[in-house]
């Protein structure tokens, strides 16, 4: 199995969560699936603490951090500034075990 890498982001936000997010970013989260590399999407928030991101599985480790640089150049024209991103291999099978949603890919 070749190696995917997960991409992890967040950032503060103020909204919207829940539905509001889901109408607002509908039309985002489809573009987001043209991305390069990329297999899978989380969306995550909380709204208590005034945060929300994502979880991203990718092909490689090139094509995660060129995304996080243009969705943190985005980000940051929409006047976020203190954006998170980190970048981990997965562990295949380690993560098979416990039913992790890999994509199959070809080594």
């Amino acid at each position: 199995m070749a190696t995917t890498y997960l991409l992890q982001v967040d950032f503060p936000s103020n909204g919207p969560f829940g539905e509001q997010m889901a109408t607002e970013y509908q039309q985002l989260a489809e573009s987001i699936n043209h991305e390069p590399g990329m297999i899978w999407k989380i969306w995550t928030e909380n709204s208590e603490a005034g945060e929300a991101g994502g979880v991203y599985l990718f092909e490689s480790e090139a094509t995660a951090q060129k995304y996080l640089t243009m969705h943190t150049e985005r980000l940051q024209t929409w006047g976020i500034t203190d954006v998170r991103g980190r970048i981990f291999a997965v562990n295949g099978p380690l993560s098979a075990i416990n039913r992790a949603p890999l994509a199959p890919t070809t080594a």
